[in-house]
């Protein structure tokens, strides 16, 4: 019968050992959770203490920490979150490239009208003679008071060219 009584005693020595080691729980400054058989570092706040040996850990402490966990570090996006911010991107930046290419081709246009009335603004004003086509389909040549009228209608389109 001995070694029944020291087994069992080996038994007991053994289940208990691990009671016998000290942990600690508390929560880093970077918002991790912590776990050691060593103290926490001095000036760490009682309240961010979780556990220490021979205390345990009231309910409120536990839920008030598991709150603060998650807010201090914030989820990774997923895979598909990444792909459809991507594919966003990808539009968004097509939509850019594609109102510049709009707006550069508009001010080509207008480059090139403002060419035209500048090209008409010095022929007017050069004085020769100015030949139209009339209603008929005959040629004529503008007056003085036409030539003015039609130089006054460039300058005043002109102001857009500015």
């Amino acid at each position: 019968m001995p070694s029944l009584r020291y087994r069992l005693s080996a038994l007991l020595l053994f289940c208990s050992a691990g009671l016998a080691q000290a942990q600690f729980v508390w929560i880093a400054p970077n918002g991790t959770r912590q776990y050691s058989d060593q103290p926490p570092p001095p000036g760490t706040p009682a309240s961010k203490i979780l556990n220490a040996p021979g205390r345990s850990a009231p309910a409120q402490e536990t839920a008030e920490a598991a709150a603060a966990t998650p807010a201090a570090k914030p989820k990774a996006p997923t895979l598909a979150e990444r792909e459809a911010d991507y594919v966003k991107r990808g539009k968004e930046r097509e939509e850019a490239d594609r109102k510049a290419q709009d707006a550069a081709q508009q001010a080509a246009k207008k480059a090139e009208y403002c060419e035209g009335l500048r090209k008409n603004q010095h022929l007017y004003a050069a004085g020769g003679k100015i030949a139209d086509v009339g209603p008929d389909g005959q040629k004529r040549f503008l007056s003085d008071a036409e030539r003015a009228a039609l130089g006054e209608r460039t300058a005043r389109q002109m102001n857009d060219c500015r």
